[in-house]
């Protein structure tokens, strides 16, 4: 007994004095370990008499049970203190600031589709939308692009190849199938915009590949070039924020609207500056007209019966020509940079509409 006993005193000792969780593990596996003292001594309980192994195991059991409960509380104890430790250790200074939060931007495209979306919105228009990838009726034919036209040529447009009925499919070039699509589906009267993306074999400073249109159409049966004329002459005063903005229609041509005419605004040139609705410039911004009457047939409509107009612009010229970007080719670039100059707010309290 007094050899047990004597075992036990030492143990306790030991795991009194550990400093540390390493040193209590050590302990443990030194004394309740595989090869552990404790443990030997269990192994030899085999070779003892039946009334001595019941005696002597009680004995190692009962100091098993002590040595396992000194070691839990002492361990519960050392990860206390090393809690306390590492709190005060790693504490953060709540009174210091805190680290500055970058505020996303809206893209200046999305900003100005925002809002031609809104100008026309206000003119009783509604959003319609289209494939990117187009047949060539819809993005030529119907439109009444000749077969020579330079759009249809390889170097202007993006073809797939030929499917198993030996057709090509393209890129669409403008937004202006999703009209033609538009007036098989709905009967006038009619009023629509197709704002979205648009494919073009070309890449400088003021084109790009892939590039965004807005086109609008209004079909009816008393329509006529005044109409057309009051609309984007409305539109252009709201979008530039100049009430009484210079703008004039000059004759021009699409395979798709007879008669044609461009679109331009007034302006200046200043040190460099491009000042809108000053001056005795003029700068070009859309192309409009009324529907060509072979489109009407091609749509199923008569002509006799039904008239219409319908005009296009660039979204991301208007952007530039609004917001001052001297280059097309960022738009694309992803730059954070070029975002924080010219991106904006999207909780910033301004009107669309100057009237």
């Amino acid at each position: 007994m007094q050899d047990y006993d004597k075992l036990k005193n030492e143990v306790l000792i030991k795991i009194k004095e550990a400093n540390s969780l390493d040193d209590l593990e050590n302990l443990r596996v030194q004394v309740l370990g595989k090869k552990g003292s404790i443990t030997s001594l269990m192994k030899q309980l085999g070779s003892l008499e039946p009334d001595k192994r019941r005696e002597v195991g009680q004995i190692l059991n009962s100091l098993q049970k002590n040595i396992i409960e000194s070691i839990d509380n002492k361990k519960s104890s050392l990860e206390e203190t090393y809690l306390n430790k590492k709190l005060k250790n790693e504490a953060l200074d709540i009174t210091l600031p805190t680290r500055p939060e970058n505020i996303g931007r809206i893209h200046p495209l999305s900003k100005t589709m925002d809002e031609v979306i809104s100008i026309f919105a206000q003119m009783g228009f509604t959003v319609a939308e289209g494939p990117d990838i187009e047949s060539d009726f819809y993005n030529f034919t119907a439109l009444n692009i000749p077969q020579e036209h330079p759009a249809r040529q390889e170097h202007d447009t993006f073809y797939f190849n030929e499917d198993e009925n030996g057709e090509r499919k393209v890129l669409r070039t403008h937004t202006s199938p999703v009209q033609i699509r538009t007036m098989e589906k709905l009967k006038p009267p009619l009023r629509v915009i197709v704002p979205g993306r648009t494919y073009r074999s070309d890449h400088d400073a003021t084109h790009s590949p892939m590039f965004h249109q807005c086109e609008g159409l209004v079909i009816g049966d008393k329509l006529n070039m005044s109409h057309l004329k009051g609309c984007l002459i409305d539109f252009c005063r709201i979008f530039f924020g100049v009430d009484d903005l210079p703008v004039r229609f000059r004759p021009s041509y699409f395979p798709f609207t007879e008669p044609s005419a461009e679109v331009d605004i007034g302006c200046s040139r200043k040190s460099g500056e491009l000042i809108i609705g000053e001056g005795d410039e003029w700068l070009e911004i859309l192309g409009s007209g009324m529907v060509n009457p072979r489109v009407l047939q091609n749509c199923g409509l008569d002509p006799n019966e039904h008239q219409g107009f319908a005009f296009g612009m660039g979204l991301e010229r208007v952007a530039m020509l609004k917001y001052g970007i001297p280059d097309l080719r960022p738009f694309f670039d992803s730059d954070l940079r070029w975002m924080k100059h010219y991106g904006f707010f999207p909780f910033e309290q301004t009107s669309i509409h100057q009237g």
